[in-house]
């Protein structure tokens, strides 16, 4: 089991840093862009801009989106992670039911606050950043 969850964390370490290296590689432009804006009116300059901070909101829902899947994925494996334990104590100790499950439910409850506020954060970063 340690290295089933080992290669998960491997492979989701290599998405982040994939799409981290990403994500920059596709923002950058060219040279012909540079000739390109040197030569347009003043009219094209805002449409530039406008479309400056239509990339700001591009980058910004991404951003929200990382956050939110990772909060989400790794509270997914902390609550996988509980509840097997949670299941291990009880078949263990069958007379400890009860004290089991009340800290299992407390301990989910933390782990699923955790994950509302990233996505309470994401959703202040797109709206209103």
């Amino acid at each position: 089991m340690n290295k089933m969850l080992k290669r998960i964390m491997v492979s989701l370490l290599v998405v982040i840093l994939v799409c981290a290296t990403a994500i920059p590689v596709f923002a950058v432009g060219g040279a012909d862009d540079a000739k390109k804006d040197q030569a347009v009116t003043t009219a094209a300059e805002t449409e530039t801009e406008e479309t400056a901070e239509d990339n700001s909101i591009g980058a910004k829902a991404i951003g929200a989106a990382i956050a939110v899947g990772l909060a989400a994925a790794a509270g997914a494996i902390g609550m996988g992670m509980a509840v097997g334990k949670a299941t291990e104590g009880i078949s263990r100790q069958p007379e400890a039911e009860g004290k089991i499950r009340t800290t299992l439910m407390l301990g989910l409850v933390f782990i699923e606050t955790a994950i509302i506020y990233a996505l309470i954060i994401a959703i202040l970063v797109i709206f209103v950043l």
